[in-house]
This record gives C-alpha cells, sequence and structure tokens, in this order.
C-alpha cells in the first residue's frame, strides 16, 4: 500500500512538473528569439491616412453581443471611432440578446448610422462620410457566437473581419496597425493583437487575471509566434482575412472554443498567422470569482473538446515539424493540470502520515530542486510577462502565490469542465457577464455552493497539521496553498450567490431574469433578420 501510495503521488507530481517546466522551455524560447521578437514587434509600417481609399481592402468588423446591457453603448461608440475609409469598412452589430438590449443596441446604431463621428482634420476629406454600420438579430442562438459570426460572415462585405468581444475597448489605430500585414502577405491569414486590462488594479481578483492573461499574450504568443509553432486566436482583438475562414471549413460550433478549433484548421491549411505585442486592445476581466469561473469553465471545456476533435490529425500530418506537433500538444493539454492538482491534493495527506519524513540531504538533492523546477518555472514566466510590458518583475513574483492559490482553488470545478470536455463535444455557450465602467450588478453569473472546495480545504487543513507533525517542512507551503485556494474560492463563490439569490427575491419578475447569467434554450431553427 505504502509503495503504491508513492508510485501515485509521484507520478502526479512528476506530470505536474512536466507542465511546469514546459513554462520554462517558453520563456527560453522567448530569450533565444529576442532578435526576431524586435522585429515582429514592430510588424509591417502601418497605415498613413493619407492613402487612398481604394487602394485598401474593404474591412468589416464584427461585434457578437448577447445581452450586453452594461457595455454596449461603450464598445459601438469606440468602434465608430476607428480610423479607416469609411467607403471601405463595415460594422456588423450581431446580436443574440434575449433582453431589452436589443432595443439599446437597435437604436444606438440607428444613433450612429445618422450621424457618425467626424474624423480628425489631417486625414483625406475621400475618408469621410457616412458609417455603413448594420445591426442583425438572430431569432435563436444556434450555434451560439460561432453561430452569430458565421452568420454575419455569410453576408458581410469585406475581405477582412475584425472580430471584437462586447467588454473590449477597439483603438483608434487598430486597422491602421493590422491591415498592411494582409496587404503585404496573401498567405497571412489572422492577425493577433495583444489584450490590454481596462480594470487591472482593481481588486486582487483582477491583478491575477491580468497576470495570467499577460503570460499567455507576452511569453507564449510570442514564443510560438517567433519560433514557427501553431498559435490562436484568441476569440477577439484580432483580424482574419475571410477567405482563411472560408477554406478552412468556416465558424464551427461543435467545440466551445471555436477559436482554437478554426485558428488550427486555418494553419494545418497553410494560413499564416502574425502576432502584434504593440498593438494593445484594453478589455474588462471578469470582477468576481463566478464570472471567471463560469469563463475559465468555458475555455477549460472547449480546450478539450478541440483536442477531442484535432490531436489526432495534428499529431499524424505530414504538414508540421516534430516541434510543431509537441508545442501542439501542450497547447491544447494544459487544462489536464486541474484534474492532477486535485488528486495531488487528496493524496498528500495519506503520503504525509504514510511515508517518513524526508532527511536534510534528501530534501536538497530532491525536495529543493523539484520545487524550483517547478515553482520557479512559473516564477520566471510570468516575471518575463510582466518585464515585457515595461512593468516590474517583481510585481509579478508578489502576486504569483495568488495566483497559485487562485489556480488550485479553481482547480476541482475546471477539472469537471475537463471531464465534460472528453465525454460530450459542443454544449452550452455561457457567456461571463460584464460590469461596465459603473461596476453594475445588473448580470451575475449562477453556480452552485462550492461544497466540494470546502470538503477539500478540509482535507487540505489535515495536510498541513501533518506535514508539521511528521517533519515534512518542505509540504507545509504546499498544503496551505492548496488550503487557501480551495477555501478562499468558496468564500467567495458562496457569499456571491447568496448575494445573487437575495438580489433575485428581492427584484421585480421582469428584473429576476437580468441577475441570471445562463441563457434560455434555443429553438432548433436559425434566422437572420435584420
Amino acid at each position: 500500500m505504502q509503495v503504491a501510495l508513492c508510485f501515485a503521488y509521484f507520478a502526479v507530481l512528476l506530470l505536474l512538473a512536466m507542465y511546469g517546466l514546459h513554462r520554462s522551455h517558453l520563456v527560453l524560447t522567448v530569450l533565444r528569439y529576442r532578435d526576431k521578437l524586435r522585429s515582429l514587434r514592430d510588424g509591417v509600417p502601418p497605415l498613413t491616412t493619407d492613402v487612398d481609399p481604394e487602394s485598401l481592402p474593404h474591412v468589416t468588423i464584427q461585434l457578437p453581443l448577447f445581452n450586453e446591457a452594461t457595455v454596449l453603448a461603450r464598445l459601438l461608440e469606440h468602434t465608430a471611432r476607428i480610423a479607416y475609409p469609411r467607403s471601405k469598412l463595415e460594422i456588423q452589430v450581431l446580436d443574440d440578446s434575449t433582453d431589452e438590449s436589443r432595443q439599446m443596441a437597435r437604436s444606438k446604431v440607428a444613433a450612429l448610422a445618422d450621424e457618425s463621428p467626424a474624423f480628425p482634420e489631417n486625414m483625406r476629406k475621400d475618408w469621410g462620410g457616412d458609417l455603413d454600420i448594420v445591426y442583425l438579430h438572430r431569432v435563436d442562438r444556434t450555434g451560439y457566437k460561432a453561430g452569430a459570426l458565421d452568420a454575419g460572415l455569410k453576408v458581410a462585405k469585406g475581405e477582412l473581419i475584425a472580430i471584437f468581444d462586447a467588454d473590449f475597448l477597439p483603438g483608434e489605430t487598430f486597422l491602421l496597425d493590422l491591415v498592411p500585414h494582409f496587404m503585404s502577405d496573401p498567405k497571412i491569414g489572422m492577425v493577433q493583437a495583444r489584450w490590454g486590462h481596462m480594470n487591472r488594479e482593481l481588486s486582487w481578483l483582477t491583478r491575477v487575471q491580468a497576470l495570467m492573461l499577460d503570460g499567455h499574450h507576452l511569453v507564449e504568443n510570442r514564443a510560438r509566434a517567433a519560433a514557427g509553432w501553431l498559435f490562436n486566436f484568441s476569440g477577439t482583438g484580432g483580424m482574419w482575412r475571410k477567405a482563411a475562414i472560408d477554406s478552412s471549413g468556416g465558424w464551427q460550433h461543435d467545440t466551445l472554443t471555436e477559436d482554437l478549433d478554426l485558428s488550427y484548421r486555418a494553419q494545418m491549411a497553410g494560413w499564416k498567422f502574425a502576432y502584434r505585442e504593440n498593438v494593445v486592445t484594453p478589455a474588462e476581466l471578469p470582477e468576481d470569482v463566478s464570472a471567471f469561473r463560469a469563463q475559465q469553465y468555458r475555455w477549460a471545456k472547449g480546450t478539450v473538446q478541440t483536442a477531442r476533435k484535432l490531436m489526432k490529425r495534428v499529431m499524424t500530418t505530414r504538414e508540421l515539424t516534430l516541434m510543431q506537433r509537441i508545442e501542439a500538444f501542450f497547447h491544447m493539454t494544459p487544462h489536464f493540470a486541474y484534474p492532477l492538482m486535485v488528486v495531488l491534493s487528496v493524496l498528500l495527506l495519506p503520503a504525509l502520515l504514510m511515508m517518513p519524513a524526508t532527511n536534510p540531504t534528501t530534501m536538497l538533492i530532491i525536495d529543493l530542486p523539484l520545487c524550483i523546477g517547478t515553482t520557479g518555472s512559473l516564477m520566471a514566466f510570468y516575471a518575463m510577462a510582466e518585464a515585457a510590458q515595461g512593468r516590474r518583475r517583481m510585481d509579478a513574483v508578489r502576486t504569483l502565490p495568488g495566483l497559485l492559490a487562485l489556480g488550485a482553488g479553481l482547480a476541482p470545478h475546471l477539472s469537471k469542465a475537463v471531464f465534460e470536455g472528453l465525454r460530450s463535444m459542443a454544449g452550452e455557450f455561457i457567456r461571463t457577464p460584464k460590469h461596465g465602467s459603473n461596476h453594475s450588478n445588473r448580470y451575475r453569473a449562477r453556480a452552485d455552493l462550492p461544497t466540494t472546495e470546502i470538503g477539500l480545504c478540509l482535507v487540505s487543513f489535515g495536510s498541513v497539521v501533518a506535514s508539521i507533525e511528521t517533519g515534512h517542512w518542505f509540504a507545509t507551503p504546499f498544503a496551505m496553498l492548496f488550503m487557501i485556494g480551495y477555501g478562499y474560492v468558496a468564500l467567495l463563490v458562496a457569499s456571491e450567490q447568496f448575494a445573487r439569490r437575495k438580489a433575485v427575491r428581492l427584484a421585480p419578475a421582469s428584473a429576476a431574469q437580468e441577475l441570471e447569467s445562463i441563457p434560455p434554450p434555443a429553438p432548433s431553427t436559425e434566422e437572420l433578420a435584420a
């Protein structure tokens, strides 16, 4: 029994260390290609405002919406101010809403069409004109976001397609920066810009989220782009060539991460991707744990579904190199670390009770290098992400314990997402509630009470006590990390859900549904109506 426990414990630990060391590999890749990354950062020279409009490609901007009353006006106003010849620009508001935000969006579209924002005086006169902005409403949500994008694409005028989610604020020069990539190379299929964070400093939770996303954009994406590995469109804040979407099979909604799915299909079809780290589009981060869990759940389940769908094809295609296939494996399987974390936290208590305490020599030879190799790799990973945007590396070091605790606290919920992704394809697309500039609580995420997290918190508390009593000093901080992560997430989710349920009870019947993030079931037919 003791041998089996020891084997299981260290097998799980080594698998987790493998994913941690992979992050070290990404850091080393960024360092290896730092000269190339400097040229990629600047990209192709941007368009100037004296270019003849007739020489430019037609662009369609798609704005998929679903019950976004708190942010839709802000999104539409920023999008309408984007600098690009009006004769070569179309804006599609793809609204699947079921509440009164439909009327709000329709009215805002009509107002912008009647009185378009003026361009700066230094632009060519023929860049001006009426804003081509259209409102498209589907009577159901078949395919969810992927279905809305596909429906809009069928009637889009542009040969280039930019996409922004409701919580993003497109910059005025976004098209000026990204369009030249498509003009300079006909094989460029997608250009992804970096996400910014408009509410980074709002709370501990938003700071941790910002650091997580910075690691993805400023280490993962940069490493993969520089090394020629496959990377993905992030679902928003980027631009596609319409021909790349069409030739790769279009938007498909058999997974919940339609962006990752299409990205891999397009690159395996021969299209090239570019990443622009210095073109930043600010976005709103989820402001409560329940909304953040819902977002991460969708991403985890969808990524596993995409791995089910494409992994065999990726691993066997002759169009990819060995390193591209290895990196694709790590790219599509990171969420398997969550069930491993749960198993590790459960095995930790019996391991501490049954295994003898490690002597100082063994600690220095085995335990210390293993801790440095895993936790140290994360520290280097996120410190590089902070430094790449001019922030202090110590900010990442200070935030890292909170990031690790939050990751542990989310592990049970995201493990469920992993198993659901393995069991079934597609599923309901639960959009992330947004608070808007006024931090409104109009939309709130619905969640079950965190009984699993509470149980695991108690088990981890037992591990903390056992590690101290048995002299397993290296295990104490990790047991405390699990205990704090499970307990903190459980406390926040429980308090948020009690507040949501109280608000639903007190709200009028007509307003109660607005406090829920779960959409009604979609009918079986789909119609696009202007």
